[in-house]
């Protein structure tokens, strides 16, 4: 899923959710009316009675939409060290704060990312990433996101994600493009 909405639709089944900012487990319940204010990477983002919620992608048949099964990403050849880095951070662009339609990448959320070879074509990877403000409630899920995507590369067998608050995250941290699509150039 990779691109934005702006419909009104019927909830098919009670969804599980979480609302945004604070991340809190809630249900949104059947027949209520929701509004699917962006549908970036696996996650929808949705508006109930003025409110934000996060539905998972194995929740989005509640929204009447498709599941996406994830395939494990391989390469065409062995497993090496140069595919997790370059698979990892094609992954992470793939992650998206339910709030901001960019991905955290661009958003400039992820500080690093290592690649530890553990042999036999099997790699640890270990990411640090921030949040853009450090009450964000979301950043448990945002770094589960990651961290569940990156463990579907073929090879990796171990990730961590270290959410980390040092340099604090600025603007001028985001990429480019990303200041250009929010209008803050």
């Amino acid at each position: 899923m990779m691109h934005l909405k702006s419909e009104e639709i019927e909830v098919l089944r009670d969804c599980p959710a979480v609302t945004i900012p604070y991340g809190s487990p809630v249900t949104i319940e059947k027949g209520c009316t929701a509004v699917i204010t962006q549908q970036l990477g696996s996650s929808v983002t949705v508006m109930v009675q003025g409110n934000l919620y996060r539905v998972e992608a194995q929740d989005v048949d509640a929204l009447g939409l498709e599941v996406q099964a994830e395939e494990r990403l391989k390469p065409d050849g062995p497993v090496t060290e140069e595919f997790v880095r370059q698979t990892t951070w094609d992954v992470l662009s793939s992650c998206y704060d339910p709030e901001i339609p960019v991905d955290i990448v661009n958003l400039g959320l992820v500080y690093g990312c290592d690649i530890i070879p553990l042999g036999d074509e099997k790699f640890r990877v270990e990411i640090r990433m921030t949040l853009t403000a450090p009450g964000c409630g979301m950043g448990t899920m945002i770094a589960d996101e990651a961290r569940s995507k990156v463990l579907n590369i073929h090879g990796v067998e171990e990730v961590t994600v270290d959410l980390v608050w040092d340099p604090p995250w600025s603007r001028e941290m985001m990429s480019e493009s990303a200041r250009l699509q929010l209008g803050m150039l």
